[in-house]
């Protein structure tokens, strides 16, 4: 019989490939907090990072137990995933990880790629993506798009202190771009590239 709803992404992998890569990519994930991979791997590595936080708040033995199945380095990450993951998203309902579409990553490789992060963290791409936004139309004088608005109300919402954190980051971010300028005017050059205005 063909066709048909298919329960998961296979992968083009046996069952047992495809649960040690998807443990790895787990486990990578709660270690740095942002994984660079193809797509597909991004979406089915997500599902299963969401069910692991959700075992952390749950915060008791039957959850540290099954943590300790998924993770290939419990000894190291628990007292990460059930402290500092765990107070993180308290407050946070769901929706503790997100999948961002990049470019392919060589020109002969044109597979679909993504990184995988963990939001309200400190490698939070959309929080200083829409902080360089926001720190762009300041320095253009002019108002913020519908947009932005919406991303900077996403990004926080559930981020303690969240508001007085990306008023900090878009100050470091006019003032990455003010050092630039400052440095070319004397004609140092610090390696900085210039943030692009468009």
């Amino acid at each position: 019989m063909a066709g048909g709803l298919v329960a998961y992404r296979h992968l083009s992998r046996k069952s047992s490939h495809r649960q040690a890569l998807l443990r790895n990519l787990v486990t990578a994930l709660v270690q740095h907090e942002s994984v660079r991979t193809t797509w597909p791997k991004a979406k089915e590595t997500q599902r299963v990072a969401e069910k692991l936080i959700t075992l952390a708040k749950r915060n008791n033995e039957t959850a540290k137990r099954k943590a300790t199945g998924i993770l290939y380095t419990p000894h190291a990450l628990l007292p990460k995933l059930f402290g500092e993951l765990r107070e993180r998203y308290q407050s946070r309902p769901g929706g503790y990880t997100r999948v961002l579409r990049t470019q392919p990553k060589s020109r002969y490789d044109q597979g679909d790629s993504a990184i995988l992060e963990l939001v309200d963290g400190p490698r939070d791409l959309r929080f200083a993506i829409t902080a360089a936004a926001v720190a762009r139309d300041e320095r253009l004088g002019r108002q913020s798009t519908e947009l932005t608005k919406r991303n900077r109300d996403k990004v926080t919402r559930y981020r303690p202190d969240g508001a007085a954190a990306f008023d900090t980051m878009v100050k470091r971010v006019a003032g990455l771009r003010l050092g630039v300028k400052s440095a070319r005017k004397e004609g140092k050059d610090d390696g900085w590239e210039d943030i692009p205005s468009s």
